[in-house]
């Protein structure tokens, strides 16, 4: 059997025992699964999902969210772990989204990996649950390997 032939086979059978993943962050939007993903590093989903309605209540876009500043992001998300740096990085993100993506969460990987705060796992997550685009996210524990 070909290495085609292989991935072929076992791609079938992922999508037989996994035909819909679930995402486990709750979002309701490509821009706040994005940001659920990011606040994510360092922290577990329940964790996340614990704080993110009040946050995606408030700031359902980038520019609802780039209007909060650094200062009410950070107050939001405190409870998570590298808050500071990562309410920083929505700040940014927020505003690069709005300046420069017509307030659009890219379609690309490489310009989500430009965007401060996400890294390959991020934007292949975004890529394969917001797009339906075939990925695999890796972090650096399975690099490790």
């Amino acid at each position: 059997m070909s290495s085609k032939e292989t991935g072929i086979k076992i791609l079938s059978y992922l999508n037989y025992l996994y035909p819909t993943p679930h995402v486990p962050l709750n979002h309701i939007n490509d821009f706040t699964l994005l940001v659920a993903v990011l606040l994510s590093a360092q922290c577990t989903d329940k964790k996340v999902n614990e704080l993110t309605p009040a946050l995606f209540e408030l700031a359902p876009n980038p520019k609802a969210m780039s209007y909060l500043g650094e200062k009410k992001i950070l107050s939001l998300i405190k409870k998570l772990g590298l808050s500071t740096r990562k309410a920083k990085y929505l700040n940014q993100l927020s505003n690069i989204l709005i300046d420069t993506y017509s307030g659009k969460v890219p379609k690309d990987i490489r310009e989500l990996e430009s965007l401060p705060g996400v890294g390959h796992k991020t934007a292949s997550v975004v890529m394969a649950q917001a797009f339906g685009e075939p990925t695999f996210p890796v972090d650096t524990h399975i690099h490790r390997l």
